[in-house]
């Protein structure tokens, strides 16, 4: 079995009117590079399938299909981001990636970039929670931005602030959506928890009243859950009155029971077992049990205890705190939600323990325990993650996940890592601030530990689904700083390999850095001319692009002059390689570039053109081609140097059937 570790992510942000749990893998090595993508586009077809569409959606859609934009404008609550989300979905094509777009975060592609739309793109532009200045300079670059999506049959959606303010050259894209059905929301969630029609199309006192207050899709969807989660749980005989009235009941007066409890239940045994409950719920009573004794450590010393047969047993002392032990040895308070109750009252009103609860909850995925499986070690991070967010302390939560990263952290302890920044980008509310932490941390902090290993893991595998482009600004800062490493680096190299805009958005900004030893290595792994020269489902290639041809030669005059041959005859060789497998006129052009930057060496130009040309004298021997085509890559490489020295004329000699073209 292959060795992988997983997030449960509830409530990510990534649906509206979804819920449930959604499941986000992650794997700290051997990962697959298209799990991501595959789970986000899982997710917006479940999306697709629990949208109830609201009165407005209709018009929506035949703006997008007529004019490839629409701004979705609405009250909060509504369901914009899950409408934006499904409309994009629709018109999904093998050509075109989804992706959010950032505008206004440092370090990144301005709206009014072309490369910031590739061939068949579903953009999501965002702006229900911008202020007045970022929507007036949003607006600004929409032109330029729908005049990309245009030439790329891509494809834009934008969600306005609510009553912001449009420009009236707009306003033919703008479409207002209202509130959908509430009940109509609560019974397709139903539907979909498998609840039976005849349950939920019954009346009920509980949910009319629920229903009646002016709640939010994700509100409703989480009170759909409950209901899921009573009827999971509820004694045989129970009907759907039973199941929504235990739901109401654990929304309304889960907090209050808590307090009660805790405050009853004073010694310091009893309330580390509460949090380990409430922390770990689900997971095995030995699990439990090291969790709780584990607490106790990490809050002080222990106490000169007395013998073990003296002490209570377990079952006696989760009786004391409303928990039970199922026949399986799995722990569960005995009230439906009150493991939430119970963290957010000790959250809320013991502030101090908030610290000791980040070094414990790495000291227990650290547990050598058979029964510490994957989901409950997930379970706890998302839990710890989701304190942190609910409180709006994303700086917290950072900072945490930088002490799990410090010293010699184990396995287990960066995956948990991994999973809380997971949690932290998926939030709706907290998901631009951890984009920003995590940029300070890749361009400008210094890392300790293997914080970088997980940056990377996070960038490369998480971050790239939604938003590829900082995907790459992160990746590419991480690459140009590691030291004893290439993790970065190759991560960058497998993200553009996947995306022609990406790559060409990568080799400008090399060209436009400061060309440091870094930058020069980084260029020479990631030019590679093979995807260069390839076009799948694209009329050219990169290489055929004039500001690819000047981003390559301005590196490759770089490398020339600055780094040591040894650094770069490797690279040479390979372009040498693929000039004489290509067919066509890339072998030509790969070789002009070569040459043109060469050229520009003015001070070592002649050694640099001996250095090409032995080059070339090599890739013929450690070619895997046919030897005598080699040989005609030299001979034009040779024609192509002489021609700019002006010692041949500039057409080259006619090669052989089959060799390269000039």
């Amino acid at each position: 079995m292959n060795q992988h570790t997983g997030t449960w992510v509830r409530d990510s942000g990534v649906t509206v009117t979804g819920n449930g749990d959604v499941y986000i893998g992650m794997q700290l090595q051997n990962s697959d590079k298209q799990a991501f993508r595959r789970v986000a586009e899982d997710q917006l077809r479940r999306l697709r399938h629990v949208l109830v569409a609201p009165p407005g959606m209709g018009g929506a859609r035949a703006v997008l299909a007529a004019s490839g934009t629409v701004i979705l404008d609405g009250s909060p609550g509504s369901g914009r981001s899950a409408v934006a989300r499904v409309l994009l979905h629709e018109h999904h094509r093998d050509s075109g990636v989804f992706h959010e777009l950032p505008p206004g975060e440092e370090d990144e592609l301005s709206l009014q970039d072309p490369d910031l739309v590739g061939d068949g793109d579903q953009l999501l532009l965002d702006l229900s929670a911008a202020d007045d200045r970022r929507w007036a300079a949003a607006q600004a670059g929409l032109p330029a931005l729908r005049k990309s999506v245009h030439e790329r049959q891509a494809h834009l959606v934008v969600v306005m602030p609510h009553r912001g303010v449009l420009d009236p050259d707009l306003q033919y894209c703008r479409v207002v959506l209202e509130r959908p059905s509430a009940v109509g929301v609560f019974r397709r969630h139903l539907r979909l928890h498998g609840v039976p029609p005849e349950q939920y199309l019954r009346p009920d006192d509980t949910v009319t009243g629920f229903l009646t207050a002016h709640r939010p899709m994700r509100e409703i969807a989480e009170f759909a859950d409950l209901v899921r989660r009573a009827r999971e749980a509820g004694r045989p005989g129970d009907g759907f009155r039973q199941w929504c009235e235990a739901a109401g009941r654990a929304r309304n007066d889960g907090r209050r029971e808590a307090a009660a409890l805790v405050a009853e239940r004073r010694e310091a045994p009893q309330r580390a077992l509460l949090i380990a409950v409430s922390l770990l719920q689900g997971a095995h009573a030995d699990v439990i049990h090291r969790a709780a004794e584990q607490l106790l450590s990490v809050l002080g010393p222990p106490s000169e205890g007395v013998s073990p047969l003296q002490q209570r047993d377990l079952a006696e002392r989760l009786l004391e705190i409303s928990a039970t032990t199922g026949p399986n040895g799995h722990v569960r308070f005995e009230k439906l939600d009150f493991d939430s109750a119970v963290r957010a009252h000790f959250w809320d009103h013991m502030p101090d323990l908030r610290p000791h609860l980040g070094t414990w909850a790495a000291k227990v995925v650290e547990l050598n325990d058979p029964h510490l499986v994957t989901v409950v070690r997930d379970g706890l991070v998302e839990r710890v993650a989701g304190e942190y967010l609910r409180t709006g302390r994303a700086d917290g939560l950072g900072e945490l996940v930088e002490r799990w990263c410090t010293g010699t952290p184990s396995r287990s302890r960066l995956e948990a890592a991994v999973h809380a920044l997971t949690r932290g980008l998926a939030d709706p509310v907290h998901a631009r601030d951890f984009r920003e932490q995590i940029y300070q941390w890749c361009a400008i902090r210094r890392l300790e530990g293997e914080l970088a290993q997980v940056l990377v893991r996070v960038c490369a595998d998480v971050l790239a689904t939604s938003h590829p482009d900082q995907a790459l600004v992160r990746l590419h800062h991480l690459a140009r700083r590691e030291h004893g490493t290439t993790r970065a680096r190759q991560a960058l190299c497998d993200l553009v390999a996947r995306s022609r805009r990406l790559h060409r958005i990568l080799l400008d900004r090399l060209a436009r850095s400061d060309l440091s030893p870094a930058h020069l290595r980084i260029f020479l792994q990631t030019s590679d001319p093979e995807l260069l020269t390839l076009r799948p489902g694209a009329s050219h290639a990169l290489i055929d692009e004039q500001n690819a041809q000047r981003s390559l030669t301005a590196c490759w005059h770089a490398v020339l002059t600055e780094l040591p041959p040894w650094q770069w005859q490797d690279g040479a060789r390979r372009w040498l390689h693929w000039a004489t497998a290509c067919t066509g006129p890339h072998g030509g052009l790969l070789l002009d570039l070569l040459v043109s930057a060469a050229q520009r060496c003015t001070e070592k130009r002649g050694r640099v053109f001996a250095l090409l040309y032995a080059c070339a004298r090599d890739a013929e021997r450690t070619g895997p081609g046919d030897a005598a085509r080699a040989a005609e890559t030299t001979g034009l490489l040779l024609h192509k140097i002489s021609a700019a020295q002006g010692m041949a004329p500039a057409t080259p000699p006619t090669t052989s059937p089959g060799g390269i073209r000039p």
